[in-house]
């Protein structure tokens, strides 16, 4: 598949996300950023503002198995990855598969699940697997997840622990539709709901193609030197405790990979990389005294960004 080919899948599919939800053609974008590189999105804002009906309308204009799980204080381990279970007509063991076995899954509350229930999840979004009963078993690629959770209410909540945070390439905000964006939903939803006759538009094919292709874009080495220059600053700055780890610079690389394809280039420049690093990096940082207490993650990576020199095109050695 050409690079071309990928933006103009990338164009189709928030074209046919957007029938159903107004206005969020960027966070559509880092939808398809994070399946495209194997990445989990964590959609965080107060209810009502679309985050599940975004996830189905993202799914569904896929050709892929797509599952919801609704998380709950009482949801186990076992609810989602499945149980072998003693089938009596035919006298063995059989294993039922959870929700786990699935392309695309939405994690929908997912702060509400236990601890034990979230840890559950890091081998399937790291590895792409999952052990039951001493027995690992692979899962179907493509697999992401997308998970919702609501920021300000904490009664019945877990608070999502750093490791788990970590697996997911993206920490993306809604945000509220603007008055004209907010009339057009209520004109569109007046008479039915679009999200029943949303077909796809897409499927595993295409997603596999374009996953191989998006690596061939090249990255200089001054601008990869300048990507590890911003990560490495969260982690020699007073106001953060733990700053990004390797995987996160690795996260931040292929999402600024695909995010040139998308803007129609071939190679990763600094805006790229400055682009794509609050979505991606924020929500890896742990911070200290008053900066955590006022979440000032985005405000932490702004002076960073700001800090940090930017290489010259005219020294750029693409490789």
């Amino acid at each position: 598949m050409s690079l071309q080919a990928i933006r103009q899948l990338a164009e189709g599919i928030k074209q046919n996300v957007s029938e159903v939800i107004i206005g969020k053609e960027e966070v559509v974008e880092l939808l398809f950023i994070g399946l495209l590189t194997s990445g989990h999105v964590l959609l965080e804002d107060v209810p009502g503002t679309g985050k599940t009906v975004l996830a189905k309308s993202f799914a569904k204009s896929l050709s892929l198995a797509f599952k919801r799980v609704q998380f709950t204080p009482d949801l186990l381990p076992s609810d989602l990855s499945g149980i072998n279970y003693y089938n009596q007509k035919q006298g063995e063991f059989q294993f039922r598969p959870g929700p786990l076995f699935t392309n695309l899954l939405l994690a929908d509350e997912i702060n509400r699940a236990t601890p034990r229930t979230q840890s559950s999840l890091l081998e399937c979004m790291e590895e792409r697997q999952v052990s039951i009963d001493g027995e690992t078993m692979p899962l179907s690629l493509p697999f992401m997840v997308i998970a919702t959770q609501n920021p300000i209410e904490h009664q019945g909540t877990f608070a999502l622990p750093e490791a788990q945070l970590d697996r997911f390439l993206f920490k993306v905000k809604m945000g509220y539709p603007t008055t004209e964006e907010g009339l057009r939903l209520l004109k569109r939803f007046k008479e039915h709901d679009p999200l029943e006759t949303l077909e796809p538009i897409a499927g595993a094919e295409e997603l596999a193609a374009a996953r191989q292709a998006y690596r061939t874009v090249a990255i200089a080495d001054d601008v990869l030197a300048y990507l590890l220059a911003l990560v490495e600053r969260t982690r020699t700055r007073e106001d953060v405790a733990i700053g990004v780890s390797p995987r996160g610079s690795q996260a931040l690389l292929r999402a600024a990979q695909v995010h040139a394809v998308l803007r129609g280039r071939d190679y990763v420049t600094p805006d790229d990389i400055k682009t794509m690093a609050k979505p991606a990096l924020s929500h890896r940082l742990t911070l200290r005294g008053i900066a955590r207490t006022q979440g000032q993650a985005d405000k932490v990576l702004e002076d960073i960004i700001r800090q940090t020199e930017v290489p010259a095109e005219a020294g750029l050695t693409v490789r």
